[in-house]
């Protein structure tokens, strides 16, 4: 081979190893990202999940104002509220295994 071969050989040589130097930065980034919206992800879900369990209870609570059986009110408002946030774990569960299936 002549010099100017040699040459274009070892600058496509340069240009893979750049190719790979830059591949190996982006999938090292690739985790990083996806915990950060996994985290975004729960938060928001978190948020919107506090918030509807706060306006059902309250329209629970408003519904059942003018009934007469408070504590059995109470007593199904603690039970809802449990079964909320055990809803809320599953949910939270349900989507860090969607985004950490896709990292």
């Amino acid at each position: 081979m002549n010099e100017k071969h040699i040459q274009q050989v070892l600058e496509i040589e340069k240009q893979a190893q750049e190719i790979q130097d830059k591949a190996r930065r982006e999938a090292q980034e690739i985790p990083v990202k996806a915990e950060q919206e996994a985290q975004a992800l729960i938060a928001k879900a978190k948020a919107d999940a506090h918030e509807e369990a706060r306006r059902m209870i309250a329209g629970a609570q408003s519904n059942n104002a003018s009934d007469h059986g408070a504590a059995d009110e109470a007593s199904r408002n603690s039970e809802f509220e449990d079964s909320a946030r055990k809803n809320l774990d599953k949910a939270v569960a349900i989507v860090l295994e969607h985004v950490i299936g896709r990292a």
